[in-house]
């Protein structure tokens, strides 16, 4: 597994989790049971425009995640692979909710691979009654005014909809 023993087996869970979910939640509890150190490394930056700053992001995750033991919630920008090596992990998890994800999925393992060999990438799949929930769904309904405390942590339902109320014309 890890090359010195008294090392913690950690593993990498990359994404913008903008904003994290249930689904993110279920992954990162599932990786707990597997590994001693699950590093939630939230991306600054991912060719996407997000919804919540960096900062946001990365708090509304700490407060979705603190019930899991064994996790930590890290801001990160760069090359993944760097972020990993210098967290001291080995592996990569990534979650797969439906085939159509494999294709990309497959793509960026491959190139990490080529990177890093010695950095190996696992994937999860969520809990069925999470496998078509996504960040960008989510937002959607949210702003929308949709119910989204069924796939959400409570401090994010509510960032939502703070974030979904425009401000007063005083």
């Amino acid at each position: 597994m890890v090359d010195n023993p008294t090392m913690a087996r950690s593993i990498v869970y990359p994404g913008t989790f903008d904003p994290v979910t249930r689904g993110h939640a279920d992954l990162v509890a599932r990786a707990a049971r597997l590994f001693d150190r699950v590093i939630v490394a939230v991306a600054e930056h991912s060719g996407k425009q997000p919804y919540f700053p960096l900062a946001r992001r990365v708090e509304l995750a700490r407060a979705a995640l603190a019930d899991i033991e064994g996790v930590e919630v890290r801001p990160f920008s760069g090359l993944l692979v760097d972020f990993v090596r210098a967290c001291g992990a080995r592996a990569i998890l990534r979650g797969l909710r439906a085939v159509s994800d494999f294709e990309y999925e497959f793509q960026l393992a491959s190139m990490n691979r080529q990177l890093a060999p010695e950095i190996e990438t696992l994937f999860l799949t969520p809990a069925e009654r999470y496998a078509f929930v996504s960040s960008s769904l989510v937002r959607e309904v949210a702003r929308l005014g949709g119910d989204v405390s069924a796939f959400v942590h409570p401090a994010v339902r509510e960032a939502l909809a703070v974030r979904r109320t425009p401000p007063s014309e005083d």
